[in-house]
């Protein structure tokens, strides 16, 4: 991978890791309810599900996902069936409590598995297998092996760096959010942004 190439994959991770989206909006949001420490096990999941995903539209799941309309449409129809579970779980929350903890479990392997049934992740990792996998300079890549590997560390990299960014920014705001009606409102605003993202998901 050539120096250029390089610093235009960094540009694209930033890009795409540190924009709000349903990682990040959760990692936010647990943070904020429940502390640093419960929010870790999703923050790391998300880059642990995303590269294993990475792997797999590496070795051609990701275009068999877009090329079969059916699974494709199942993929989509799971993932929006859960933001919509997870918008109603965090709407509902309104005390940071343990029992409010247990409403929520969006722990390490549920965070993995967000990672299969997000049509947007599908979309990014198809297009880096693309763009810097498959081909180098607008060629055939040569050491197509090599390049995953560097494309699923860098992407790595980012996605623990923004989910943890984002949950830092949650976990500030929890004695603020712990006087009257703060949190019950807090995460209904969450809600509706995890609601939004239902939406665009399934228009895709």
């Amino acid at each position: 991978m050539t120096a250029e190439e390089f610093a235009t994959l960094l540009t694209f991770a930033t890009a795409m890791s540190f924009t709000p989206g349903p990682n990040t909006m959760l990692a936010t949001a647990l943070a904020a309810n429940f502390g640093m420490r419960r929010a870790w096990r999703f923050i790391v999941a998300v880059p642990a599900g995303w590269t294993l995903m990475m792997v797999a539209c590496g070795l051609g799941l990701g275009a068999l996902v877009f090329a079969l309309p059916w699974l494709r449409g199942g993929v989509k129809a799971i993932g929006v069936a859960y933001l919509v579970w997870l918008a109603w779980k965090l709407a509902t929350t309104r005390a940071l409590a343990p029992e409010a903890a247990a409403r929520m479990q969006v722990g390490f392997w549920q965070g993995v598995a967000l990672q299969f049934v997000n049509i947007k992740a599908w979309m990014l990792a198809l297009a880096l297998a693309a763009g810097w996998v498959a081909t180098s300079a607008g060629h055939v890549s040569r050491n197509p092996g090599e390049r995953l590997a560097i494309v699923c560390g860098v992407m790595a990299v980012f996605a623990l760096s923004s989910n943890a960014a984002y949950a830092l920014a949650g976990s500030l705001l929890r004695r603020w959010l712990a006087a009257n009606d703060r949190l019950l409102w807090f995460n209904r605003g969450m809600a509706l942004l995890l609601l939004a993202t239902a939406v665009w998901m399934a228009l895709i």
